[in-house]
């Protein structure tokens, strides 16, 4: 009969951080925040504005350019729409 590992034990012996993973998310959500921020700026666009034309409420958009939320892709469209933006998603080396 084989031996069972607990998660914990699984994921050190694969080398999976969840802090580092945490922490990356976080990054990217900020980054993702900041860029949505800049360009609605740029519009001269209000929180609301932007809001409106993506289909969320001023306070979604709001956590969104904070970097408090962890958009799904249907979000990010919608979001890159209301800019008049095509949304681009890449891979690169890390």
């Amino acid at each position: 009969m084989t031996e069972r590992t607990s998660g914990g034990d699984l994921r050190a012996e694969l080398g999976v951080d969840r802090t580092h993973h945490a922490y990356e998310a976080a990054r990217i959500a900020f980054e993702l925040g900041t860029e949505v921020r800049m360009l609605r700026e740029e519009r001269g666009w209000t929180q609301t504005e932007l809001a409106e034309r993506a289909g969320m409420t001023q306070s979604a958009m709001a956590r969104f350019e904070a970097g408090g939320t962890i958009p799904t892709l249907p979000v990010l469209e919608r979001v890159a729409a209301a800019l008049q933006m095509r949304l681009s998603i890449a891979l690169s080396p890390a």
